[in-house]
């Protein structure tokens, strides 16, 4: 069993929380063609631009997307490594499933063979 940091399974959970919104999985998307401004965030939602503001909030504190400001403007620039940590933590499923799938398979050929 590999050992990981402590407070590990609780910045996964907070990835996992922040992704299970829409709104921000979206964000996530256009942020992965560039920083943008909330400006730009917002646009395509029928949100204001504070209620874009609070997802971009949920999103910073665990640590998917940092701000900066340059010039007048503030922009968000996304953070690949907590999606790399919860893309691994699945794969460590997949064989499961696989093999979990691999016998479902094995289970109806057989009951096929027997009709």
């Amino acid at each position: 069993m590999v050992m990981k940091p402590v407070g590990y399974e609780e910045e996964l959970s907070g990835v996992f929380a922040a992704l299970a919104d829409p709104t921000r999985r979206a964000i996530l998307s256009r942020l992965k063609h560039g920083d943008a401004t909330v400006a730009e965030l917002a646009a395509p939602f029928s949100m204001s631009q504070p209620a874009v503001s609070k997802h971009l909030k949920v999103l910073e504190q665990v640590g998917l997307i940092s701000r900066s400001q340059r010039a007048t403007a503030r922009l968000s620039h996304l953070e690949p490594e907590p999606l790399r940590e919860a893309a691994a933590w699945l794969l460590d499923y997949r064989a499961y499933w696989s093999e979990s799938f691999d016998r479902l398979g094995e289970l109806l050929d057989d009951l096929q063979g027997e009709a």
